[in-house]
């Protein structure tokens, strides 16, 4: 007998995606259960009297693994581990028992204090080493639990501070290192920066975001600290009819799914900033999704909302009013964002921006720096968001004198092309999450390709990145190298490059493009580029930059123009 019974389907129930808003306040995976048992800012309490004194092996692994990054802290990668290890490995296997330690340093803006108890840390504890970050940090490694209060203390003495440095916080705020004296800016957002930071940072009111969270506030007319990549970012504007004020992006942000922030069309007044910042970053408290962590930051909610939506909940439930519309900001180039050279001030002084290593630099180097901010300067020194550094307010007919205390110290304000635009993360040597070298081989590949190719000198952005993360933002290079492995003949395996090509903000934005069936063994990347390079300066149109011109070719062209090439050999 056939069965007649209607039938109904059934609608499958939307899974929740952890939202606050939305009523699941119920830890969904393992980072949302620690936070929840405590709160992370308070582990700074047994940091000073359990762990310091009790050493590495008294920490507690919640603590370990989670809420010291709160204040800046992560165990730094066992030496001698291999990379494909990485994956696999128990974290017992890969953590050392030194920390790295990030050093927040809100706008990039030191006095020669700060930056000499930066230098004393690292000379004192960290074995005379310390990375510039892309963020205007300064990490330092080889940090001993034991000696962590120490450096808390000597930093917090000059007005530092590692709070919220790490973890799912408000990160480090982004500004021009040369704001209130940078030629053009449209206005100086230092108050803003100092505003929230003393108002939120520390503070347990945005201690627990689905994940971190980055921010720009800058007037800078060259957009140095890169809007377009921050979950949110003030750009300064001027308003035709309420003056100087910002331009809002939310929703930016690289990692395996990168996204271009997006305009909300919303003017915000200076005065303003701090409520709409608390606004926006209270959005991605309630509504951000904290049920899987690789879907957690605001760009997948921006994504999912678009801007429309965004800016309708940020008015209505979060600042309780309309903001005003207002100009998108005028476009900017990628040549000057990393403030590198002798350039004029508003003031009729200059600024002095120098290139380490790619981005690795020594403590002493960093007293030292300090030594001639105050001696040729006005002391103040300011790390940008290309991994380089500043000395600010030189008198114009002392500044080649400087150039040349600087080269002293192989920091170069006249650097060549490529370590102008080199750009290296941590990579293997201290990072867990690396499958690479990446510091090491940046600073070779530079030194090689200066050598190579001594006549070239276009901007060219190179960024070695030891995994997907991004943290040398690689998808944003002219040549972007995501370190990988890859089996030789023999059947062992060895260090490689994929090879990404044409990344670019500003006019024409784009994420560069993954060259499909490439992968250069680490020791042939020299030759791969350079060849590269040469194909490129015979190819170019005049009005050529290099991701112009990459960005021309279709799949087919751009297949042919990355090729491998056999090691060594010229292809024009």
């Amino acid at each position: 007998m056939t069965d007649t019974t209607p039938t109904t389907r059934r609608t499958p129930r939307q899974r929740g995606e952890g939202q606050w808003g939305m009523g699941y306040h119920e830890p969904l995976n393992t980072a949302e259960q620690i936070k929840k048992e405590s709160e992370p800012l308070l582990v700074r309490e047994r940091i000073e009297r359990v762990y310091a004194p009790g050493g590495f092996r008294s920490i507690g692994k919640q603590d370990l693994r989670s809420r010291m990054r709160w204040w800046g802290l992560y165990t730094q990668r066992k030496q001698n581990v291999p990379g494909e290890r990485t994956g696999s490995a128990e974290p017992e296997e890969l953590e050392d028992e030194f920390f790295m330690m990030r050093i927040r340093i809100d706008g990039g803006r030191m006095t020669p204090e700060q930056l000499r108890a930066i230098a004393w840390a690292s000379e004192r504890y960290g074995r005379d080493v310390a990375d510039i970050t892309d963020r205007q940090n300064v990490q330092l490694h080889w940090i001993r639990i034991e000696d962590v209060p120490a450096i808390f203390e000597r930093l917090e003495s000059t007005g530092l501070t590692t709070a919220e440095a790490c973890g799912d916080t408000p990160r480090v705020i982004l500004g021009c290192p040369l704001a209130g004296v940078m030629a053009g800016e449209a206005l100086d957002g230092t108050p803003e920066i100092q505003a929230i930071h003393d108002r939120f940072i520390g503070s347990t009111e945005f201690s627990n975001l689905p994940r971190k969270y980055k921010t720009s506030i800058s007037g800078c007319p060259v957009h140095c600290t890169n809007h377009e990549l921050n979950d949110i970012a003030f750009v300064g504007v001027v308003h035709p009819e309420l003056g100087a004020g910002y331009d809002l992006w939310v929703g930016g942000g690289l990692s395996t799914n990168p996204m271009f922030a997006v305009r909300l069309g919303a003017f915000v007044q200076p005065a303003d900033v701090t409520d709409v910042w608390a606004g926006v970053t209270g959005l991605f408290r309630e509504y951000g999704y904290r049920r899987s962590r690789n879907h957690a930051r605001l760009k997948f909610l921006v994504k999912d909302w678009g801007a429309e939506k965004v800016r309708e909940v940020l008015e209505t439930e979060f600042i309780g009013s309309r903001l005003a519309d207002g100009p998108a900001p005028p476009p900017a180039s990628l040549s000057r964002r990393d403030h590198v050279g002798v350039h004029p001030q508003s003031d009729g002084r200059v600024s002095v921006g120098f290139a380490s290593r790619a981005g690795r630099i020594a403590g002493h180097q960093l007293r030292l720096v300090a030594d001639l901010a105050e001696a040729y300067g006005d002391g103040r020194v300011a790390a940008t968001a290309q991994q380089k550094l500043v000395i600010v307010g030189v008198a114009p007919e002392r500044s080649d004198e400087l150039v040349a205390r600087l080269e002293e110290l192989d920091l170069r304000a006249r650097p060549d092309a490529f370590r102008k635009g080199m750009m290296a993360c941590t990579g293997i040597e201290f990072c867990k999450l690396a499958i690479g070298e990446t510091k090491g081989r940046a600073v070779w590949l530079t030194e090689e390709l200066a050598a190579r190719l001594p006549d070239f000198d276009e901007e060219i952005r190179i960024h070695v990145n030891g995994c997907p993360n991004s943290c040398a933002r690689f998808q944003v290079a002219d040549i972007g190298l995501m370190s990988a492995l890859q089996n030789r003949p023999d059947g062992t395996r060895s260090d490689a490059f994929l090879i990404h090509l044409g990344g670019t903000m500003g006019d024409g934005a784009a994420f560069g493009r993954k060259v499909k069936g490439v992968k250069v063994y680490a020791e042939d990347t020299a030759d791969y580029v350079e060849d590269l390079l040469r194909r490129y300066r015979n190819r170019r149109a005049p009005d050529d930059t290099f991701s112009t011109f990459v960005n021309r070719l279709d799949a087919d062209g751009l297949a042919r123009f990355a090729a491998q090439s056999s090691k060594g050999a010229e292809l024009r």
